[in-house]
């Protein structure tokens, strides 16, 4: 049997160990066998596609399913209040997909009116270089919170 010795440095010094322990030649050497549980392939229902719709409001188009909560540009509704969104550019997930020229007829979104709320300050700087204008304001723009109850197609 022949020792391989290798040689790691430590600092300016040189030091020699024995290299790991291998097999001995000649030798068959196997890992014991363990059993292995039989485990039955899963198998999953396909999930049944979730109807979701493309809306318009405020100027901006969202992706909704039911369930979703989403903050949209103010609108002029109670909180609480139901609202019914006719805007609706898109229908799918049910096989198939209607998209409207612009909008898709009879499709309707139901949505609950959660609560209004401010966004976030957004600083508006003017300036004029070399003439000393300067002019700081700022803008918080009003939102809704709505959660989509239903979607009619």
């Amino acid at each position: 049997m022949t020792e391989t010795l290798t040689q790691t440095t430590t600092g300016g010094a040189v030091a020699t160990e024995p290299a790991p322990e291998s097999p001995p030649e000649g030798e068959d050497v196997q890992a014991e066998a363990q059993p292995v549980a039989e485990v039955e392939p899963r198998q999953e229902e396909p999930a049944a596609p979730t109807p979701y719709a493309v809306i318009e409001t405020g100027g901006k188009q969202y992706r909704v399913k039911v369930g979703d909560r989403l903050a949209v540009e103010k609108l002029h509704a109670d909180p609480g209040s139901d609202l019914t969104i006719e805007r609706v550019l898109l229908v799918g997930g049910d096989g198939s997909t209607r998209v409207g020229t612009p909008v898709v007829d009879g499709a309707t979104v139901t949505a609950r009116v959660d609560d209004h709320f401010r966004g976030e300050k957004i600083i508006v700087f003017k300036f004029k270089a070399k003439k000393r204008y300067r002019r700081r304001t700022g803008h918080r723009q009003n939102h809704t919170h709505l959660t989509i109850t239903g979607i009619n197609a």
